[in-house]
């Protein structure tokens, strides 16, 4: 029997990277405007946490027998995945929430552009990948672009190290996230499925014990209302569940390096989203730093050849 027209266009969906990592954009845009949008009425481990159960169990039930086939590879490398887990799923996310109840989600969104440069810095630490003069540049050009955003544009914050609290969170978890996207390239021959289910499992257990000490010492409540409860349904299922299949998935097809310029779709997508949904206003300063950060990308794009060129 032939395949369906529905079953061919997954088919190419699964093997069309660019289509794939425009669409987790998209979908990780509007996690950061709704984590802003909820900032101060559900907790931001709880939801980090929340997050991530809900997404494991949704598709436990699809991925059992690959991950019960799948369960000697799994042991074996267990301190592996708990490095993927607390880095790419854990961490990131919670310390994103908790920057999100200080600051705007276009700050959120506008500094998610240096991610590529931060990729391209692990994969220099971790697996010797050279950094020509080019990118080194484009780096140095694109943090001065999130430190002017960061300083909202006024030098005396920067003199006085007295940024927004929460871009410095943000920040710090866009490290830890680029950490994850290139550590990803020594990911266990796990199938797709399989890998994220564990990545999901293995987070969610991972942030526990920090949401029961948020419930305990926190200073935010967990209301179940209508915006909570769609909220937190939606992050489960639209950024964690489908996101993250499809970054995983183009991760694969094209590496962490050729991936991350896709990142800078985010601010284009969530700052629209942040200006209709949460009257945010865009002022100088995002347009100033965003150009800096764009600036620093193209320079280090213009000399990616040679990042890929292993250290003797």
């Amino acid at each position: 029997m032939p395949p369906s027209l529905l079953s061919r266009m997954g088919r190419r969906l699964y093997d069309a990277p660019y289509l794939l990592l425009s669409l987790t954009a998209f979908l990780w845009a509007t996690n950061i405007v709704l984590g802003r949008h909820v900032a101060g009425h559900v907790p931001p481990v709880a939801l980090a946490c929340l997050r991530w159960s809900i997404a494991a169990l949704l598709i436990l039930p699809f991925t059992f027998r690959q991950v019960r086939a799948d369960l000697p590879i799994i042991l074996r490398n267990l301190p592996l995945l708990l490095v993927l887990a607390a880095s790419g799923v854990s961490s990131y996310n919670a310390m994103s929430y908790y920057g999100l109840q200080f600051t705007q989600a276009l700050n959120g969104l506008l500094v998610q552009s240096i991610s590529p440069l931060l990729i391209a810095v692990w994969s220099l630490v971790l697996f010797r990948d050279r950094l020509s003069l080019g990118q080194t540049a484009g780096i140095i050009v694109s943090l001065l672009g999130v430190m002017v955003i960061i300083c909202r544009g006024d030098l005396d914050v920067l003199l006085h190290l007295t940024p927004n609290v929460g871009d410095v969170w943000i920040v710090a978890a866009l490290v830890i996230y680029a950490f994850y996207a290139a550590f990803l390239r020594m990911r266990p021959p796990l199938g797709s499925a399989s890998f994220l289910t564990v990545l999901m499992i293995l987070g969610a257990l991972l942030l526990v014990p920090f949401t029961v000490w948020e419930a305990q010492h926190g200073e935010i409540s967990l209301t179940l209302d209508p915006l909570s409860i769609g909220v937190i349904l939606y992050v489960s299922v639209f950024p964690a569940l489908i996101a993250y299949l499809c970054f995983n998935r183009g991760v694969e097809l094209i590496g962490a390096n050729r991936a991350a310029p896709f990142f800078h779709l985010m601010p284009v997508f969530g700052s629209v989203l942040a200006i209709l949904l949460l009257g945010e206003t865009f002022a100088w300063y995002h347009g100033l730093g965003y150009a800096m950060v764009l600036a620093g990308i193209v320079t280090a794009t213009r000399s990616g050849a040679k990042a890929a060129t292993p250290i003797e």
